[in-house]
């Protein structure tokens, strides 16, 4: 749904004094609108702040739109090996968007740090496939009869499907099928391995396969109750052949019976590139001014996953990047450091890079983190990321939750002024996370992503139940963090929204930089750096135990 001239926005429903009306004067544009105009007061880029409401003021929907179509630009200019708009980490559209963005750190006056890292890259090439050819021809739809799962070998292949011993029919769930290499007596090198899961490791069994001559592997579900549709697996990305993990029972029971009938003939293919240590950045602009012993960090996460990532998080990105510019001339109490952070969507790496890799008196100088991730979707939820709901909260040093309370009760007073509804979220999946790990604290804002938005949501905030995206009646999850769709662009936000969030985030950024209560916290020990992951799971394909 689009916003036309004479309709409402449903922002608007929630204005209940003057202030969020100003709040929303002049954000009239179209999320398809790419004309580029210039803010109307341009003293807003030379202007020393010295209170929030002159900020928040200078914080336009024309600048912040303009900020989006650069990086739609980018995008477009730089397409992924499967030929689509990217700025995926890894790939030349990533460091364009870190280059753009340093560019005009560097120009506002900012001292600018591009941090690198390696992370094993893994990237499909093309449109993935699995058919039956024979004895009879049937396409198996993805997303619904099978799945993928990082960590796949690449290859195209056509070939008979053997069942491995061990399969179970009707399922349970302690089949041991493909466990031991007795399973593959009998196996003819160059077939295709179907194998039911069971109580071994998925890596196991497709290390297994691998050593008895398999030209793929077919893994489904075991059948047994709650296993029975699709799902993801946390491989390590040893495979050498493509890998289906997970197929439903209904698949693979369908391939077992015709197997046992005669010769069954599959396509399969999986196509992938990769790179063990593929190089990735963090962008880091430290403002000239302020107490450096005392630093407030302001990120987002420049990367995306599976496309132009314009929804998750150029929206975040053009915030956090619209506040340094505006903020590029103001004295400020404590020191601002912004940070883009890479390699969100595969893990949060590149906030645990830098989280990991500070001594602990540079850590300790940081008294807070604020982290813009996601800030402008159209069917939203106003939703403050606080680290008392997180699921890692066992984790986290005993201080950093009541710690956290002075950012969050920043925007719970803007949004109560403004009149506009808020929630109070987890910092789950967000760059905040790590920070949280290592004792600081922090807090962040979110407007909603992928399915489903419920109707309590609705009640509070309108729109609609189900996908909060820009394909607003779906209910097949958007296109956030999702493969083979690309639809996550321009057109995937809304700039009003955006507008509003970023107003409300400014506001949060400049009370936090002038806070005198922020002292230092003593000296911060953090964790020891752990191995990552093999193969970082996306946010997308989630894992299973096994």
């Amino acid at each position: 749904m689009r916003y036309r001239s004479g309709m409402t926005h449903p922002m608007l429903k929630h204005c209940a004094s003057l202030a969020c009306l100003a709040l929303l004067a002049g954000c009239g544009r179209s999320p398809t609108d790419t004309a580029i105009v210039p803010p109307a007061d341009t003293s807003c880029t030379v202007r020393s702040h010295t209170v929030a409401t002159t900020l928040v003021d200078c914080i336009r929907q024309d600048a912040l739109w303009n900020q989006m179509i650069a990086f739609q630009h980018i995008a477009d200019a730089n397409p992924g090996p499967d030929g689509h708009a990217s700025r995926n980490s890894g790939e030349p559209g990533y460091l364009a968007s870190v280059n753009y963005t340093a560019n005009l750190l560097r120009t506002a006056g900012y001292r600018v740090t591009i941090q690198s890292y390696t992370f094993p890259y893994y990237v499909y090439s093309s449109l993935p496939g699995l058919s039956e050819v024979s004895p009879t021809a049937n396409t198996f739809v993805r997303g619904v009869d099978w799945t993928l799962s990082r960590g796949s070998g690449s290859g195209d292949v056509t070939a008979a499907v053997q069942p491995v011993g061990g399969i179970i029919i009707p399922g349970i769930a302690t089949s041991t099928s493909g466990c031991t290499s007795g399973d593959f007596t009998g196996f003819v090198p160059g077939r295709i391995a179907l194998i039911q899961r069971g109580t071994c490791s998925y890596d196991s069994k497709i290390a297994l396969a691998q050593t008895a001559g398999a030209s793929g592997v077919i893994i489904f579900n075991d059948g047994s109750s709650g296993h029975t549709g699709i799902g993801g697996c946390s491989l390590s990305g040893t495979a050498t052949f493509p890998v289906v993990c997970l197929a439903s029972y209904a698949l693979g029971l369908s391939l077992y019976n015709q197997a046992a009938q005669g010769t069954t003939t599959a396509h399969l293919k999986i196509t992938i590139q990769s790179d063990p240590n593929r190089l990735d950045y963090n962008l880091i602009a430290d403002s000239p001014y302020g107490d450096t012993n005392h630093v407030v960090v302001v990120d987002a996460h420049l990367d995306a996953i599976y496309g132009a990532g314009m929804l998750d998080n150029a929206s975040g990105s053009a915030t956090i990047l619209e506040i340094a510019l505006k903020l590029a001339k103001t004295h400020t109490r404590n020191q601002l450091r912004y940070i883009w952070f890479g390699g969100e969507e595969l893990g949060l790496l590149g906030s645990y890079y830098y989280t990991r890799n500070l001594a602990p008196a540079e850590l300790a100088k940081i008294v807070f983190d604020v982290d813009a991730d996601v800030t402008a979707t159209p069917n939203y939820v106003i939703a403050i990321a606080d680290p008392a709901n997180s699921s890692g909260l066992a984790t986290f040093p005993s201080s950093v939750v009541p710690a956290s309370q002075l950012g969050n009760n920043y925007f719970a007073s803007y949004f109560t002024a403004a009149g506009l509804p808020y929630q109070r979220r987890s910092n789950d999946g967000t760059d905040s996370y790590e920070f949280a790990q290592v004792g600081v604290p922090n807090t962040g804002i979110l407007t909603g992503q992928d399915c489903c938005k419920s109707q309590a949501d609705v009640n509070l905030f309108g729109g609609f139940t189900g996908n909060y995206e820009g394909n607003l009646h779906s209910t097949d999850g958007g296109f956030v963090d999702r493969p083979f769709l690309w639809g996550d662009n321009l057109g995937n936000n809304d700039p009003v929204i955006l507008t509003t969030v970023s107003k409300a985030f400014a506001s949060v950024v400049f009370n936090l930089a002038n806070d005198a209560s922020l002292g230092g916290a003593g000296v911060r020990t953090a964790p020891a750096p752990l191995s990552r992951v093999t193969q970082p799971t996306s946010k997308a394909l989630p894992g299973m135990d096994r």
